[in-house]
């Protein structure tokens, strides 16, 4: 039985991968500009909507914001020493690090959170829990193919770049087979909300730079 939740954690990577992919697909045919501050509004999202909501009940709002304000912060602070991290000002390596690390960490969290709740109290918040985590990789991996396609020189670079991003839901999942999440990940977890808020943001306001 614990094999199927697993199954349950690879299938919401998949499907993550996958619209990470067609995102990938409609931006590299140069008819998809919409897409990029599309994928930042869902950025956006996911992270007031789902992460800040969701760790605000588990370790209280003022850590939770605060950690948000934190993460957001830090890569404020790396724009404003013209560090590239924000995707509608430059296309360099270290945005891609910064939104490939915390997308890494979200999956990491969600993969481990289904198995681990699924275990802990199967029937129907099991099944509760498995469908709000694959329902929200679709705008996740939405925003993930948008955001990362203009800063890789390929498709194929971009794609995978999004499945390295999303792989860790599966790893979390076989985390969560013998081991409930601690309370401390929800303290990078709220960091990784706080750079989402930053990325998707840009994504939808900044002016691109030459």
């Amino acid at each position: 039985m614990p094999q199927i939740y697993l199954t349950r954690a690879a299938a919401a990577a998949l499907l993550a991968i996958i619209c990470a992919a067609l995102a990938t697909g409609v931006t590299a045919t140069g008819r998809g500009r919409w897409l990029a501050p599309l994928g930042g509004g869902l950025l956006v999202l996911v992270a007031l909507f789902g992460l800040l909501p969701e760790l605000g009940q588990a370790m209280g709002w003022l850590p939770a914001l605060g950690l948000g304000a934190i993460g957001y912060g830090l890569l404020a602070l790396l724009d404003r020493w013209d560090v590239p991290v924000c995707p509608s000002c430059s296309h360099g390596e270290s945005y891609l690090t910064a939104l490939i690390a915390a997308v890494a960490v979200h999956a990491l969290v969600d993969g481990w959170s289904m198995v681990a709740v699924s275990i802990a109290a199967p029937g129907p918040v099991s099944v509760a829990i498995s469908t709000a985590v694959i329902l929200h990789k679709v705008p996740e991996g939405l925003a993930l193919g948008a955001l990362v396609r203009p800063s890789s020189r390929t498709r194929n670079a971009a794609i995978a770049l999004c499945v390295l991003a999303e792989l860790p839901t599966v790893i979390g999942g076989a985390l969560g087979l013998w081991a409930i999440p601690a309370g401390w990940v929800n303290y990078p977890l709220a960091l990784a909300a706080g750079t989402f808020v930053f990325l998707g943001t840009h994504a939808l306001f900044a002016p691109r730079r030459s």
